[in-house]
């Protein structure tokens, strides 16, 4: 079975993915060989945005796209992500 690619709640529209924010930082630097290049999106009228290099979504909280049970804003009814 394949694993689903990481979703964060965001309050912000425009976030931060570096593509290793779930690897322990050392010293409070991350290896940046372990992830990807930083790049910043934005979030638009969908209320996610996934990036480009690792597909980690991130969903606006508050917008109707925020589905506390896990479900995607692009699957059908009754469908989780």
């Amino acid at each position: 079975m394949s694993q689903q690619p990481e979703t964060v709640e965001t309050e912000s529209r425009r976030v931060m993915c570096d593509g290793a924010n779930d690897i322990r930082a050392r010293n409070g630097v991350r290896p940046a060989a372990l992830g990807h290049p930083r790049v910043w999106l934005e979030i638009d009228e969908k209320g996610y945005v996934e990036c480009g290099y690792c597909d980690r979504r991130f969903v606006l909280v508050g917008h109707e796209a925020h589905d506390v049970t896990g479900a995607s804003p692009d699957a059908p009814p009754g469908m989780t992500a």
